[in-house]
């Protein structure tokens, strides 16, 4: 049976404490505060990666740490409202949180990331906790996602990457759609350089739009069609997890 979310930021002292003694698993959702096009808020992953731990949580009884906003977001960083931290102090942050949860009966710690950039703050902070706590760290980046896009989207990412693209804005217009506006959204595919990826020439300096694939196609029943399968990969991750690491 399907239960609420359990967000501790909602919750008393007393209540957490029950819903660790019931499964002591916590998850962090980790987003970013960037820019995703004209027709998307700088919060997009911050809320997806919110939504998805909030899933999660209801499908598990894990309980959710408020998501972290900021992450590596430094191709975007002159561009108003974005905020860039360090990428060492995104591994910083997590590995605090580790530390803080593991102290009171938290048996394994769930990452669930909505910013690409973070992917490598999790691993090398993962494999750093590893040597320095006995609780156990999981860290989720949309499961298949691959296959899913090549199953639920009718375009093709840019070079295989995801950014204010018709995936983001499927799983927005079912996240957060009254924050969209999709008569803003719009195709680009930015010419990319030969020296991209071997010099400073980053996402921000290509793309006019901030858009980088085809926005113009999302719709709503795409992004539910895809949190569904990525909630129930994750809540079966978590549940694995948990019994591979804790038995």
């Amino acid at each position: 049976m399907t239960q609420s979310a359990k967000k501790i930021i909602n919750m008393t002292r007393d209540e957490v404490q029950q819903a660790l003694a019931d499964f002591p698993v916590a998850i962090l959702p980790l987003g970013a505060t960037e820019q995703h096009g004209h027709h998307l808020p700088l919060g997009v992953d911050i809320f997806l990666a919110e939504n998805l731990a909030n899933i999660v949580s209801e499908k598990t009884g894990a309980v959710v740490i408020p998501t972290m906003p900021f992450g590596y977001s430094w191709v975007w960083r002159d561009i108003p409202g974005t905020i860039s931290i360090q990428q060492h102090h995104v591994e910083a942050i997590i590995k605090d949180v580790a530390h803080s949860v593991s102290r009171y009966g938290v048996k394994m710690l769930v990452l669930i990331n909505g910013h690409d950039s973070n992917n490598s703050s999790m691993k090398y902070a993962v494999r750093e906790l590893a040597d320095e706590l006995d609780m156990p760290v999981l860290y989720l980046f949309y499961p298949s996602l691959s296959e899913v896009m090549a199953t639920n989207c009718e375009s093709e990412p840019w070079y295989g990457m995801i950014h204010a693209c018709e995936f983001e804005t499927s799983l927005m217009l079912a996240t957060k759609k009254e924050l969209v506006t999709m008569d803003k959204a719009v195709k680009e595919y930015p010419e990319k350089p030969v020296l991209y990826g071997k010099t400073t020439i980053s996402l921000g300096d290509l793309s006019k739009s901030g858009v980088y694939g085809d926005a113009s196609l999302a719709t709503e029943e795409k992004g539910k069609k895809m949190e569904q399968i990525f909630a129930n990969k994750m809540a079966e991750l978590v549940l694995e997890g948990y019994e591979y690491f804790t038995k």
